[in-house]
């Protein structure tokens, strides 16, 4: 223990990576210069489970020793990179704490990122004991004694420049951290101390920053044997937290062992490019066995997504391109829900696609009246999602005034448009969206025929785009299918008193 009041480091976990003498003369170092009292690295028994104490010995190896590494660890979403991270910074605070010296970490946003970074270690630095020593600085500072760990911002506007890392640098985060910012920004802040940095996250794509650091770190491997990259998906965690193994196991139930999400957020397996949006067994699994209907059943519960003809207007600066190609038809999808397939892992219902209606070339003063009507009576839909985008805001809420808190306007924007993707793609991956059989109709083939058709993009901060390229077509039974997979996903079944939520 620290004589004299301060308070001891036992609970950091990190303490246990490094040979004690080292660590006692380290400590030291710093408590010296803050007045002559001393530390007992004594600890106890690690919290950090294996694979994060593998990155942490590596880097405070890297660290101590004045190598100027720079790590890449991916590890799996929940998978505990930001309690290492809080871990890294306590030790380093905690022994540099007589000496004027910054670790930096940079997020890809200051909010909510880079501030729940902070918290984090302000807990941990409160679990030390150090309660009523360290203190906060400008907002993005927090200071033990004289050690300062900076959290800044890696957006593309944020002004950085000036900040020195002697200590660490972080890069969390680093697949949607831009290149150019951290080599001109961040990258520079290490050059006076050929200070170690360390790159978390998870795999996105070939053509993210991490990609390029892991990839620059495996030749340096395949050439000295040092290991600079570390990579522990989720099975690697679940073998600790048995928890954790339930909980992904849910998600692959409800995404689909394909998806994008599960595949790097999870397997750390990287997508490459774009393609077709649905594959040729994803295509199969949708069809259905069941009758298309003109009308409800009792008892039936029934959603609707609507999309609405339009032309795509500049959202969101410079995403103009595809975010809805122009197109002259309305389309409305009606689903019905069924819940009899729910279990413990999916809990929520099969989507069956029993109709469709396309209005081409009709205004939209036009079909007020009528979209109400197929709605409210055709139907009784509990739920309905429909384009309020551009031209389509004025129905959205005309059809909210009739219809009620039943009717949510969907905004199509770069990210609204890729949640939504990714949830249609859940669906059919976990095999809860079915179309009607075929039946001949007009509707059935151009239903199939833009399904066929679509294509994705994949693009930096894990977002995606799905569409029909308009030199082939529309993507109006595309978008209207969506918007029915989103208003299964807000519909919440009645309540014990008997009442629905709204």
């Amino acid at each position: 223990m620290i004589q004299g009041g301060l308070p001891s480091l036992t609970c950091s976990p990190l303490l246990l990576s490094f040979g004690r003498r080292e660590l006692r003369r380290a400590s030291r170092v710093g408590i010296d210069n803050m007045g002559g009292e001393r530390v007992d690295a004594d600890t106890s028994i690690s919290r950090l489970r294996p694979y994060q104490r593998e990155v942490a010995a590596a880097v405070l190896d890297s660290v101590f020793g004045g190598k100027g590494f720079t790590f890449s660890v991916e590890i799996a979403r929940q998978g505990g990179k930001n309690e290492l991270s809080a871990q890294l910074e306590l030790l380093l605070l905690t022994l540099n704490m007589g000496e004027s010296k910054n670790l930096i970490k940079c997020s890809p946003t200051f909010k909510p990122q880079a501030a729940i970074s902070m918290r984090r270690l302000k807990d941990r630095l409160n679990d030390a004991g150090f309660r009523r020593i360290w203190k906060s600085e400008l907002g993005y500072i927090v200071r033990l004694g004289d050690a300062r760990a900076v959290f800044l911002s890696a957006e593309e506007t944020a002004n950085v420049v000036g900040n020195t890392a002697h200590l660490l640098m972080e890069i969390d985060e680093s697949q949607d951290v831009g290149k150019e910012k951290y080599s001109k920004d961040f990258r520079p802040m290490c050059s006076t101390n050929n200070t170690t940095t360390v790159h978390y996250g998870t795999t996105w794509d070939d053509s993210t920053l991490l990609e390029e650091v892991k990839q620059a770190n495996l030749e340096r491997e395949r050439k000295d044997g040092v290991k600079r990259h570390f990579r522990y998906d989720w099975e690697e965690v679940a073998k600790y937290v048995p928890d954790y193994y339930a909980y992904v196991e849910s998600e692959r139930e409800r995404l689909g062992e394909n998806h994008p999400l599960f595949l790097t957020q999870y397997r750390l397996l990287p997508i490459r490019g774009g393609g077709g949006f649905l594959s040729e067994q994803q295509r199969a699994q949708m069809q259905g066995e069941h009758s298309r209907k003109r009308h409800g059943e009792p008892g039936k519960v029934y959603v609707a997504g609507i999309d609405l003809a339009g032309e795509a207007e500049e959202i969101e600066g410079d995403y103009a391109k595809s975010v809805k190609p122009r197109h002259d038809s309305t389309v409305v999808t009606i689903g019905e829900l069924d819940f009899s397939s729910n279990d413990d892992i999916v809990k929520e219902p099969v989507v069956r696609i029993v109709e469709h209606y396309c209005f081409t070339g009709v205004k939209h003063t036009g079909l007020y009246a009528r979209l109400a009507d197929i709605i409210r009576k055709v139907w009784r839909c509990r739920r309905v999602a429909v384009d309020a985008t551009g031209v389509g805001e004025p129905v959205a809420s005309f059809l909210r005034k009739s219809l009620g808190p039943r009717v949510t306007p969907f905004k199509f924007t770069q990210k609204s448009k890729s949640e939504l993707g990714f949830n249609l793609l859940a669906a059919v991956n976990a095999g809860r969206l079915k179309v009607y059989k075929g039946d001949g109709s007009e509707d059935f083939c151009k239903f199939w025929r833009e399904i066929e058709m679509a294509k994705s993009n994949y693009r930096a901060s894990q977002t995606m785009n799905f569409y029909v390229d308009a030199a082939q077509g529309h993507d109006d039974f595309l978008m209207s299918l969506a918007l029915t997979v989103e208003a299964a996903r807000l519909y919440e079944p009645k309540t014990a008193k008997g009442e629905e939520r709204e």
